[in-house]
């Protein structure tokens, strides 16, 4: 029982190393802030929830007792990373608006700028 008990906490910690791996190399390699979003928002993220369920397993298998750190750094980590890749995101792409889609100068800057209706010609009735 033992042996299976280290086989499963030792094959979680190299998934756990793998998905880290893969996360770090991917911020390194991906060009666009948006691709690069992915790398710690989703691998990464598998990486240290790995490791860290291996370590709630050591603890609780082997040592005979629940380690409530590990519990609660897994919850913070899940609830975290979603909500940094949202506004990581949001950010981008309310710069990105702001770099290109800038109202002509000397208008209005407020939402009539781009609503407006084109001018109508006016007919020439003088003949």
């Amino acid at each position: 029982m033992a042996m299976l008990v280290e086989i499963i906490i030792s094959a979680l910690l190299v998934i756990g190393g793998i998905f880290g791996l893969v996360g770090s190399f991917g911020m390194i390699k991906l060009q666009d802030t948006l691709q690069r979003l992915h790398a710690p928002t989703k691998a990464a993220t598998l990486g240290v929830g790995g490791v860290l369920l291996a370590s709630m397993l050591y603890f609780l298998l082997i040592k005979g007792h629940l380690s409530f750190h590990e519990l609660l750094i897994t919850l913070f980590l899940f609830l975290t990373a979603p909500i940094s890749g949202h506004f990581i995101a949001k950010a981008y792409m309310a710069r990105r608006v702001r770099e290109t889609e800038l109202p002509p100068s000397g208008g209005d800057y407020g939402w009539a700028a781009y609503n407006d209706p084109p001018a109508q010609p006016e007919d020439d009735k003088t003949a």
